[in-house]
């Protein structure tokens, strides 16, 4: 099997095992935040850590699962022009995108996150609420997680775009095939 097929797969397999373990935090920010809206409506208090562990959970899952969602195409697209396109038109498409827009990107996230965690972590940041949750640093460290799962994910859908535009989509994994183009 060809080398970049390899890393593709490898890429979306830690995508993927990422995704499907911190999609679990969806179910957790539920059963939370009804914790919350029970003790607030039904007992007439509220734990403010509580409040901010749902909305903790929130951003570590939204962060953590970025590079699944791109695995699985689940972004926001235009599909005016991308979606009739041929494969080999998609694989370009795509191939530009990630070299001069997503791989830029990611970069200039983690650039100028870095000196904003570093500070985080430096002053052992906690919640603004009182009584609120401790190590807000842990979730600020999520940023350099997001940009890291992103970026893999977009270096495996260069790849793949080489294979397409080499005629070697057969090393594809299925699900990471182009659609068919539709006439």
């Amino acid at each position: 099997m060809n080398a970049l097929a390899v890393i593709i797969r490898a890429i979306g397999a830690v995508n993927r095992l990422i995704g499907n373990v911190f999609a679990w935090l969806s179910l957790v920010m539920v059963l939370v935040c009804f914790t919350v809206v029970v003790q607030r409506y039904l007992f007439g208090f509220t734990l403010l850590w509580m409040q901010d562990l749902y909305v903790w959970l929130n951003g570590a899952m939204f962060t953590a699962v970025a590079g699944f969602a791109l695995l699985r195409d689940d972004h926001v697209r235009v599909d005016i022009f991308y979606r009739p396109a041929t494969t080999r038109t998609k694989a370009i498409v795509d191939l530009f995108g990630v070299l001069f827009f997503l791989l830029p990107f990611c970069w200039v996230v983690y650039a100028y996150s870095w000196t904003y965690i570093a500070r985080s972590w430096r002053l052992q940041e906690s919640s603004a609420n009182v009584g609120g949750m401790p190590g807000l640093y842990i979730l600020k460290s999520f940023i350099p997680v997001f940009v890291v799962v992103v970026a893999l994910q977009g270096i495996a859908m260069a790849l793949r775009s080489i294979l397409v535009l080499r005629g070697q989509e057969s090393l594809l994994p299925k699900p990471l095939r182009y659609p068919a183009h539709q006439e």
